[in-house]
Formats: structure tokens, C-alpha cells, sequence
């Protein structure tokens, strides 16, 4: 059985097919911002991902590492994951899985529990057809668990939207 929080990273010529079947020009610098991302522990901001690549190409700078980001999320390559107070991490692991979001540091983890696409209608069975009669197409779900550790600082900026818990 193979190791769910394996990294996966694609090879040189399936991450230029990639690019180029969304309509990108696989280049140095996007090459440079994958292999960090798929490389990273964790799930990094688009600053600690130019900080990586630089020592790498120094002269990049942050706004080529976000349009990096940008094309190896308009992709497929990589995902971008929100949180209510704007900020943003990525994630280049292509199989489903969940995440774990702490509301403290704002750090992001990969969570070992196997992915199981029937979890909405264990749920709720008859939601996806109340949706589809509404003219809804589910394509799949998302499922981040929010909370913080005891350890760790509180941040001083917290979340802005409204469905999100607050930090005690």
C-alpha cells in the first residue's frame, strides 16, 4: 500500500505537457517554482516559495513566482489554498486529500486520512440530487479542518469572514 502523505512530484516532460495542455510555456522559472512547491514541507506562501527558488535563480523576482503559481494553478499542477483572511498557500500534491488549517499560525498540513469520495452522501444521501435539481453540478468537495494548536502563538491579525472560528 502506498504512503498517502508521499510527495509527488512530476517529471520534467510531464510537467511541460501539463503547462502546455493549459496553454503555458513551460520555463525555467516555472520549472524552479514547482520543484519548490512539490519539494516543500508543508504547504508554502507564495514569499517563502521566492524565497526558496532564489537561491536557485537570483534574479527572479516575487511577481514572476506569482504568475508561476498562477499557470501551475490554471493548470492543474498545483492548488491554491484560501483562507478567510485573504492569504494563500499551495499545494502541488495531485491526489485528493484533506487539510488541517491552523487559525494561529496560519500553517496549512496534509491530513493522513484516506480520501473518500462518497463522503458527502454518507452526509447527506439525498444532497446531490436536491443540488442537481436546482441545475447544481457537483464536482467534488474540499474539507479543511480548522483549529490551532495549544502551543502556538496567537496571530495578531485575525480572520476577516465570518464562517470562519475565531482564535481564542
Amino acid at each position: 500500500m502506498r504512503d498517502p502523505m508521499a510527495k509527488h512530484c512530476l517529471e520534467p516532460e510531464a510537467l511541460r505537457q501539463a503547462l502546455e495542455g493549459g496553454g503555458w510555456r513551460c520555463t525555467p522559472q516555472r520549472q524552479a517554482v514547482y520543484n519548490h512547491l512539490s519539494e516543500a514541507d508543508g504547504h508554502p506562501t507564495a514569499e517563502e516559495v521566492y524565497q526558496g527558488v532564489k537561491s536557485t535563480i537570483p534574479n527572479i523576482s516575487l511577481a514572476t513566482v506569482y504568475k508561476a503559481l498562477e499557470a501551475l494553478v490554471a493548470s492543474g499542477i498545483a492548488a491554491k489554498l484560501t483562507a478567510g483572511d485573504g492569504s494563500a498557500r499551495y499545494d502541488a500534491r495531485g491526489d485528493r486529500h484533506y487539510h488541517l488549517r491552523c487559525l494561529r499560525s496560519g500553517a496549512v498540513q496534509d491530513l493522513a486520512t484516506p480520501y473518500d469520495p462518497d463522503l458527502i452522501a454518507k452526509l447527506d444521501p439525498g444532497l446531490a440530487d436536491r443540488l442537481a435539481a436546482e441545475g447544481f453540478h457537483l464536482m467534488g468537495y474540499r474539507l479543511e479542518l480548522v483549529g490551532f494548536f495549544e502551543e502556538e502563538p496567537p496571530l495578531t491579525v485575525s480572520p476577516v469572514e465570518h464562517d470562519e472560528p475565531r482564535v481564542p
